[in-house]
């Protein structure tokens, strides 16, 4: 069986969730918005590569004079594309400073004023206070915290809201809409804090989101030649949101994490994997769109995978080669395998990027593949000048 990186945890998953504090429930995550330099073109870019459709648009047509927003949607994931409309919007300083970048994680929960209440009681840095939003298909209650960096929590309670996606916005009707690739949902998101920072930050989810730190990796299991990070897992007490936390670690030469807080200058959301049911046909379809992903492992990799997964290799239904050719990972753990790839940064900073992941059982995160990845993406850092 692979290494599955576990450090003090075993996959008695339910007993450690069970331990999550339950005074803020939450439902899943509602969309995620980025702040972007144009997002006309950034939407296009989403629909044309990865297969996502138009969904909702906000902007000077609807009355919006500050900023427009397009709202594209593949299944259950929701992306919110923003762009300033004039020179004096605060959202110009926030890209002046990061670049495009994801600005706004919405968790959906029943109740946005009490969520804001209970986290800001218990230490939170208020973003927004709870704020009715109205119109004539209902009302949104929408509140927000801040977490690393500039980066923050929504919480958005929909319950009485029988509208498109929110007041406001107006549904996005287009003739371009290019088939969906299989993207299902959004099953993590990946933080970047600076040196010493991340136990700061287990702490404050704990603290003031009631989240369970469920897997741990330190810079022993997640190191090459060059570079170390270490990285903690955290849960809400349902297992529907999870957000990973890494922080660099001494190496010989600069890690990713480290060249991610040089451009991005601060914290903030480094990845996000998004789940598929056909890794296969899905990575294929973004290949052939011109989506780059990270340069294949070597062959030695893929012909220690049977002995790697040998706990597994009967349940094993995708084909070694045809992993191969694509670039694409397996590892294993006790509750069954996965499969993953990660795109190169989508933007000109080496900073946000995707992952394409297919859970087959296994819950985890894919560590016995920790090595070989960050190889690849030490190849490109070198390619960048930035290693």
């Amino acid at each position: 069986m692979a290494d599955s990186g576990l450090k003090s945890v075993d996959y008695g998953l339910e007993k450690i969730f069970e331990d999550a504090q339950d005074f803020l429930p939450l439902l899943g995550t509602d969309y995620v918005e980025f702040y972007v330099g144009n997002a006309k073109q950034a939407a296009h870019f989403y629909k044309s590569a990865f297969g996502f459709q138009s969904y909702a648009y906000k902007g000077l047509e609807t009355g919006c004079k500050d900023y427009s927003s397009y709202v594209v949607k593949q299944d259950k994931i929701r992306l919110v594309l923003t762009t300033p409309l004039n020179s004096k919007s605060p959202i110009n300083q926030h890209l002046a400073k990061h670049g495009d970048g994801v600005k706004f994680v919405a968790l959906w929960v029943e109740d946005a004023s009490q969520a804001w209440k209970e986290t800001t009681g218990r230490g939170a840095k208020s973003f927004m206070e709870p704020t009715v939003e109205k119109d004539e298909h209902g009302e949104v209650v929408r509140s927000g915290i801040y977490t690393y960096g500039e980066t923050v929590h929504i919480f958005v309670e929909r319950k009485n809201y029988k509208g498109h996606f929110l007041p406001g916005y107006q549904k996005w009707e287009s003739e371009y809409n290019p088939a969906p690739v299989g993207l299902n949902y959004i099953d993590h998101m990946v933080g970047n804090v600076g040196w010493g920072e991340m136990n700061t930050w287990v702490k404050w989810y704990e603290d003031v989101m009631g989240f369970v730190n469920f897997l741990s990796f330190d810079d022993k299991q997640i190191h090459t030649e060059y570079s170390a990070l270490m990285s903690k897992v955290m849960s809400n007490g349902n297992g529907r949101i999870k957000f990973p936390i890494n922080e660099p670690a001494e190496g010989k030469k600069k890690s990713q994490i480290e060249e991610y807080l040089d451009f991005y200058e601060g914290p903030g959301v480094q990845h996000i994997a998004v789940a598929t049911d056909d890794i296969l046909t899905t990575v294929t379809k973004l290949r052939e769109r011109g989506v780059e992903f990270l340069s294949t492992p070597p062959d030695t990799y893929y012909q220690l995978v049977p002995e790697r997964l040998a706990a597994h290799n009967h349940e094993l239904a995708e084909d070694i080669e045809k992993l191969k050719a694509l670039g694409i990972m397996i590892d294993a753990d006790e509750e069954g395998y996965l499969l993953q790839i990660f795109t190169k940064p989508v933007e000109d900073r080496p900073t946000l990027f995707y992952e394409i992941i297919q859970r087959m059982g296994a819950r985890g995160f894919g560590a016995g593949n920790f090595k070989a990845l960050f190889e690849s993406i030490e190849r490109e850092q070198e390619k960048r000048g930035t290693l």
